[in-house]
């Protein structure tokens, strides 16, 4: 194996295949030798961002993590950074739902998203993906596709929307993301 530079000063590792292959010709006979270059890279470290203006995780684990120029955002909700509540949910103190706007999380759950984008050192234009969580998607798909458009006029990432039945905290809508660093 041999180290090579690359651009960015690091190295690179080539791992070197040779193939040798005899030809069986009627004038020729040589031995002809094929070489394969495999690049592989060093492994990328990482770093893991906590957003001081977003929702605490309801985990052991960080707002997001850079890996190479790509940021991994962990799930994120609508949840309040300050009071910790729900936007436009009131429940009872029996825990029914008396008060529910999802138009209020969703606007929310992109406010938390920008604040961990910014804490991460991005911006809402570097997101290249997004997964949307939905814990009702008959009722909120066309209300959360509606805003989205709203937000995502300029940059349009990737994005898939899956419906599951809840989620860890009594909200409607969660986001996985990942984006790339400016660069």
């Amino acid at each position: 194996m041999q180290n090579y530079p690359d651009v960015a000063g690091s190295s690179i590792n080539i791992k070197r295949f040779i193939f040798a292959k005899e030809t069986k010709h009627p004038k020729l006979s040589t031995q002809r030798i094929y070489h394969l270059s495999l690049i592989i890279p060093p492994v990328a470290s990482s770093e893991k961002f906590d957003a001081k203006n977003a929702p605490k995780p309801v985990g052991l684990y960080p707002h997001a993590r850079r890996v190479g120029n790509l940021i991994f955002l962990s799930g994120i909700g609508p949840r309040d950074p300050e009071t910790d509540g729900v936007p436009g949910l009131q429940r009872s103190a029996a825990g029914n739902f008396t008060e529910f706007d999802f138009e209020a999380q969703v606007h929310s759950v992109f406010r938390n998203v920008r604040a961990v984008l910014e804490a991460s050192g991005a911006r809402w234009e570097d997101l290249v993906d997004v997964t949307v969580f939905l814990t009702d998607m008959e009722r909120d798909f066309h209300t959360f596709n509606r805003i989205y458009a709203e937000y995502f006029k300029e940059n349009q990432p990737c994005r898939t929307t899956v419906g599951i039945d809840r989620l860890p905290t009594p909200i409607a809508i969660e986001l996985k993301c990942v984006a790339i660093m400016p660069g």
